[in-house]
């Protein structure tokens, strides 16, 4: 607890309605500082921190809450089959929710950065969202390699990070996903991750693909069609050069 001054020092600072009413950290510092008692200096200094500290997490609190009445439903812009154990079902990808959330934060001084730790096979990755008046909170999940076919080690990595960061992010900004534009109920819960048959492209290569239909403005569907594959991740690595090939050729009209 601070020190009380003498009551001889109360009577020298004059009459109370004379006093500020809230004193800023410093000036409690610079006055503690100023009575030559290094006990007084010492508290001072702890309270400023704590005054400090209690007006960083107002403001944060008070950005997160504006920032959180302008953030947009963010749109599901990729699809995924769920190989004939269930309905079609779409989610959004890290790229789209930092399409839509960045321009938000940035305008109430809120900020994310991702911090990465690996203990053995499990993979945890912590969302860290900043205030520029130094407050910050975090939120962390853990996860194991995405094993899935076709997938090196460095991919199976790559695959959890993503992953993770996508949720971490929706769970430190309270963030939601638009409706399932196919017509499913926007509560359903997302199916399990699609397992590609063995042989076929990477999930980076699916990317890719998606990367190059986007650019020239074709059809995903009628690409698909001229595939014979119902998916994108589907195709067979022997193939994805041909599809880069013919995705190249492609004359937007």
């Amino acid at each position: 607890m601070t020190a009380a001054l003498p009551a001889e020092n109360l009577k020298e600072l004059g009459p109370v309605s004379h006093l500020p009413t809230v004193a800023a950290p410093m000036d409690i510092v610079r006055a503690a500082l100023a009575t030559g008692n290094i006990e007084m200096y010492r508290e001072a200094v702890a309270l400023a921190k704590e005054m400090d500290a209690i007006a960083s997490r107002k403001a944060f609190d008070v950005a997160m809450a504006d920032a959180q009445a302008e953030l947009p439903t963010i749109r599901k812009n990729r699809e995924v089959d769920s190989g004939g154990r269930g309905p079609k079902y779409r989610f959004e990808d890290l790229a789209e929710i930092e399409r839509t959330v960045k321009p938000v934060l940035s305008k109430h001084g809120l900020n994310y950065r991702f911090r990465t730790q690996q203990d053995g096979d499990r993979i945890s990755i912590t969302c860290i969202v900043s205030h520029r008046a130094g407050h910050s909170e975090e939120n962390t999940l853990t996860a194991g390699p995405d094993n899935g076919p076709g997938r090196n080690a460095i991919q199976q990595i790559g695959s959890t990070q993503t992953y993770l960061q996508r949720y971490t992010l929706k769970a430190a900004l309270g963030l939601a996903a638009s409706q399932d534009d196919d017509g499913h109920s926007s509560e359903q819960k997302e199916a399990e991750p699609y397992t590609p048959p063995p042989g076929s492209i990477t999930q980076a290569q699916a990317d890719n693909i998606r990367d190059g239909l986007e650019e020239k403005g074709a059809s995903v569907k009628a690409f698909l069609q001229w595939a014979k594959r119902d998916r994108i991740e589907s195709i067979p690595a022997e193939h994805y050069d041909a599809c880069i090939a013919a995705i190249n050729k492609f004359q937007k009209a």
